[in-house]
Parts: C-alpha cells; structure tokens; sequence
C-alpha cells in the first residue's frame, strides 16, 4: 500500500498505476509494497527503494549510508506489543532534499499514532526533514510509554515475591510457573525495548552528522535531534536499569523457592531422626527369638509402648529447645 502525506496529501493512497506521486507530497509511506509501487516511487523520487532483504541486514554500514545524495536508514522499530508477542520489526527511511520515503513490513503503533497527527496537523509533515524528525519521535515516546509499563509490571512482581506475611511469600507449584513467566515475558520485552533504542540512537547519531541537517534553516531541526539524542540515551540507561532490577527479583524468587525446599527437606530430616529411633524398638520387639525375657513379663507390653513414646519424644524436645525446628 502506497500512501502520502503533505499538504493536500492527507493519507491519500495512490494506486501503482497512476503515472505519478502527488507534487506536494512531502512523505510517502511504503507498507508491504508491491513491485509496481516500488517502481514508481522509484520513477518518481528517482531513488532506488530498500528491498526486504537489504532491510534484514544487520551491519551498521548496511543499515545506514548516503547514496548518491539520499540518506538510506534503517532501524527496528519495537511492534506487537498489544498482541503479546513483542518483537521488533525493520523499517527503512530515505530521505532526500523534499522527500521522506519510508518502507516497512509491518504497522508498529508509533508509525499509526504519527499518520493520525499527520492528519490531524499537517504542518508535522510540512517538509521532509520535520517528517523525519516527528516519525523518531513517536517511535521514541513509544519506547518511553512501554519502559513506564514495564516498571508497573516489576512493581507488581515485587510486591507478589516480598509479601510482608511470610505465610504468604510461599509459592505453590502453578503460581511459581506463573511468576518464572511472567519475569520472562517482561524480560523479552525489555530486550526489544533496549534493541530499539540502540538501534535508534545509531540512526540520530548518523543524521547529526550529515550534512542535510545542518542545512540552512535547519537550526531546529538539529535541535530537535540533540534532544531526541539525549532522551533514546536515557531511556537506553532506564531500561539497563530496568533489567538489573528484574534480575534482582529472578534471583530473589529462586532464592525464595530454594528456601521452601531447603525447609521441606529439613522437616523430612528430622522427622526421619524422631521416628528412627521408635521403629528401631519396633523392630527388635518384632523379632521371632525364642529367648525374649520382655515377651514373658506382665509390664512388657506398657514397657516397650512408653520406650518407643520417650524416644520418639525426646528427640523432638531436643530439637525444639535448639531452635532446629
């Protein structure tokens, strides 16, 4: 689907077939492009558009150059979040003296928040440049919405690991499966978020130094992009951050499990010490010998049942009274 933004161009879609792109389009969107609408925006920008497979790439030096006067970017952008699959999704950015062509396989949710403000004030996409610059900022301000998400959710976990009762703090079988999840979806997810903003400061770092942004009139363009250098680096450190702190409630959580086992192999420990003991008379009483004075006595029935209760007693009195259980 090919669409343009600028003034006059409010999201209008052109079809492949049309001999050319409207003049006072200062932003064409490529999404899933077919062959025919790679063709002519080609024809018509006089650029050569990023096939999937350029985007793929992985290397700096593929991802962002200048080719014959156009800068060719590529950055991924964090998508399916509200599916529950977060990942991450390429996108390209060509940009050259009166035009921004951006090419994508996927819909990322700043992308969408961005064509609806184009539409609403045109004047975000009165030029390429300010097209440009607005398209990092959303996909910045989208990063910085999910790492607040993502510091609610850590709060949550916390909260459920270090309950005040201690009672409470022990966790069943299908709760620990469902914390060990849930820490390992919110790392994904922080994951994707710190590869985005990595992926974006190398693109905002090659733009500050081109020289299209330092262009006449570009002051604030060159600005805008210092301080959105400044925000994807904060929110780089925030979710690092972030991560640290996740690892911190992984390890308190196992630690917390390994404290539950620790307890239920000692409760097997020293109920095997008391019972031991008891069973060992047990069984010499139980033994088919001839010669067994106690088996003759009138007393020796009451005899071995108070033996077996005072040894069994004993131990756990003992116990008790140095704190072992």
């Amino acid at each position: 689907m090919l669409r343009t933004y600028g003034p006059g161009c409010e999201g209008a879609i052109v079809e492949a077939k049309a001999e050319k792109i409207p003049d006072a389009a200062t932003w064409i969107d490529l999404e899933e492009p077919t062959k025919e609408e790679e063709q002519l925006v080609e024809r018509c920008v006089g650029l050569n558009v990023p096939t999937q497979e350029e985007m793929a790439e992985i290397e700096p030096s593929s991802r962002l150059y200048e080719r014959n006067g156009a800068l060719y970017m590529t950055i991924s952008v964090l998508s399916g979040i509200t599916d529950g699959t977060p990942g991450s999704t390429p996108v390209s950015f060509v940009l050259t003296n009166d035009r921004l062509v951006t090419v994508r396989y996927g819909t990322p949710k700043p992308i969408r928040a961005f064509e609806e403000q184009a539409r609403r004030e045109p004047e975000t996409v009165q030029d390429a440049r300010h097209a440009l610059v607005g398209l990092i900022d959303a996909i910045i301000d989208r990063l910085a919405d999910e790492l607040e998400h993502v510091g609610g959710e850590i709060g949550e976990l916390s909260s459920a690991i270090f309950q005040e009762n201690v009672q409470d703090r022990r966790i069943p079988a299908e709760k620990l499966r469902k914390l060990l999840t849930s820490i390992g979806q919110v790392q994904t997810l922080l994951a994707k978020i710190r590869y985005t903003a990595v992926s974006t400061s190398r693109m905002l770092n090659f733009l500050a130094a081109s020289n299209r942004m330092h262009e006449q009139g570009g002051e604030d363009i060159h600005r805008h992009l210092a301080s959105l250098t400044t925000d994807v680096t904060s929110l780089g450190e925030h979710a690092t951050f972030q991560s640290d702190n996740l690892q911190f409630l992984l390890d308190a959580s196992l630690g917390l499990i390994s404290i539950e086992q620790n307890a239920a192999m000692k409760l097997f420990s020293w109920a095997a010490v008391v019972f031991l003991p008891p069973t060992l008379i047990a069984g010499i009483y139980g033994m088919n010998f001839d010669h067994m004075p106690e088996l003759h006595w009138l007393l020796g029935y009451p005899w071995a049942l108070a033996l077996i209760f005072a040894t069994g007693v004993l131990p756990y009195l003992y116990f008790r009274r140095r704190g072992w259980i």
